[in-house]
């Protein structure tokens, strides 16, 4: 706005342009207010709103599809005749996809750039959510869940890497992250919910099909953000596939060897690959001239530590809900919608201390933030331990308050740490490994809970849960003691 009434008053005084020779020198220093800085500087917000509310529909889209299958899983064990090793891969064929390729992914994000890779990752994501809405069988449905957890780990960090680059301003970018994050950990908590309603209501293909315009929607917005800028960035083919297969090895092992023993022969060759390609990928990744994955950032605290915080928070809440979602149907006999409801009073609480997390972290640092949400989780894996088939509904709903505030407390601060700890052009990456680490978190504790809680035929086994419950805990502890000990106050 300054500049426009000098230009009125140039003009009233007859500057045109092609008058400037006969301008008095003692105006000229007056010419150069009207310029672009002013008048672009507005434009910004404009340019990052699209982005925001893209990137957190995509977050909270791919967030939504793990915690409302896994309230779906008795309909499609029902529905497509499925074992609890057949809903283990439902669930983990979802999230090892997500965790594997997201390593890759944080380097396509920066070699497309954020906007483009977003827009692929949201395409695939829809067609594959209509093809597991269409799957005749437990296999094709498998089969499609792969696609969408190969798809999601695309979007996980462009959107991520859409938001950091929308954002020059620091206080601005640290607001817009949290919101990013609180649209996830809200749709993780409200996801039980609304796969609940939609599965008794609809049926449980309505859960993927929910997917699809939603992702219309987000490619509508992205034709408004503009074009991210790109960076070369490797694709390790090598590395990539070494990466799938280790974790491929080491869930089929943890995922079957509760089913077949865990001295059968497929299941020690299952372990024994994940260790021959886990020692592979980390030779490939140490000759590579561009790795995807930079062995020297995991040497930073910096970085290291906000990774095995995520693997660990997320290994208790993708567990709690996967084991929840169970105990409620199975053991107490609740049906979907039911079972969907008892998360309400976790969704509200999740919403409330994610609003509270980013402040509570300005005032008193985010290191002690990121430890008293990861002891309130150890709270929460205890507090679980006296579920029993007849504990009273109200209890156990007040028992499950400590795991709707730990992740709230812990993901903002942690994400945030991370992306203040790596350079602007290594956000994706950065991104990809966090969420590589939280996706493979969540996909081992399923697959650890799964093999645990399957009793006599086919039953929910008590003190199943209690050994998964007790194990989780332990990791907590020591990821705690890691964050409290080698993190900088931040």
């Amino acid at each position: 706005m300054p500049s426009t009434p000098s230009r009125s008053a140039a003009l009233a005084h007859g500057h045109t342009p092609g008058a400037s020779a006969h301008t008095p020198r003692r105006r000229h220093p007056d010419q150069p207010r009207p310029a672009a800085p002013p008048t672009a500087a507005p434009a910004a917000p404009r340019r990052s709103g699209p982005a925001l509310v893209a990137s957190l529909l995509g977050f909270t889209v791919i967030t939504i599809d793990v915690s409302a299958v896994n309230i779906a899983l008795p309909a499609i064990r029902s529905s497509l005749d499925g074992g609890m090793a057949g809903l283990q891969w439902v669930v983990d064929a979802y999230t090892l996809m997500f965790a594997a390729l997201m390593l890759s992914a944080g380097a396509l994000a920066d070699r497309a750039g954020a906007r483009r890779a977003y827009a692929w990752g949201v395409a695939l994501f829809t067609l594959a959510s209509l093809g597991c809405a269409l799957a005749p069988g437990i296999g094709v449905l498998v089969t499609t869940r792969v696609a969408q957890g190969g798809a999601a780990a695309v979007v996980m960090p462009a959107s991520l890497a859409l938001v950091r680059q929308a954002y020059e301003d620091a206080r601005e970018r640290a607001r817009a992250i949290a919101l990013w994050t609180v649209g996830g950990s809200v749709a993780m908590a409200a996801g039980p919910v609304l796969g609940g309603l939609l599965t008794d209501w609809a049926g449980w293909r309505a859960v993927f099909l929910l997917n699809l315009p939603v992702g219309a929607v987000i490619l509508a917005l992205l034709v408004r953000v503009p074009r991210s800028p790109r960076r070369p960035a490797a694709l390790d083919g090598v590395g990539q596939l070494t990466a799938v297969l280790a974790l491929a090895g080491l869930a089929f092992a943890v995922i079957e060897g509760g089913h077949r023993g865990w001295t059968s022969g497929p299941v020690l060759a299952a372990a024994a690959l994940a260790v021959a390609s886990g020692y592979a990928f980390c030779a490939v990744e140490a000759r590579h001239r561009q790795p995807m994955v930079p062995l020297a950032m995991l040497r930073d605290r910096e970085v290291a530590v906000p990774l095995a915080v995520g693997f660990a928070v997320n290994a208790a809440f993708y567990g709690g809900i996967f084991l929840l979602g169970l105990y409620y149907q199975q053991l107490r006999g609740m049906s979907g919608i039911v079972a969907g409801l008892m998360f309400v009073p976790m969704s509200a609480v999740v919403t409330a201390t994610n609003l509270v997390s980013p402040r509570l972290a300005e005032r008193i640092g985010r290191r002690p933030v990121i430890v008293a949400g990861q002891v309130v989780f150890i709270t929460a894996m205890l507090a679980m331990l006296p579920l029993a088939a007849h504990t009273p509904v109200w209890l156990v709903l007040v028992l499950l308050l400590p795991l709707s505030i730990g992740g709230a407390l812990v993901v903002p601060a942690l994400t945030a740490l991370l992306m203040d700890a790596v350079p602007r052009e290594r956000a994706g990456t950065a991104s990809g490994l966090l969420n590589s680490f939280r996706q493979t978190g969540g996909a081992l504790a399923v697959a650890l809970f799964g093999s645990l809680l399957s009793g006599p035929g086919g039953g929910f086994s008590l003190p199943g849960m209690r050994t998964g419950l007790l194990a989780v805990a332990a990791l907590l502890l020591a990821t705690a003691a890691l964050s409290r000990l080698l993190l900088r106050r931040g």
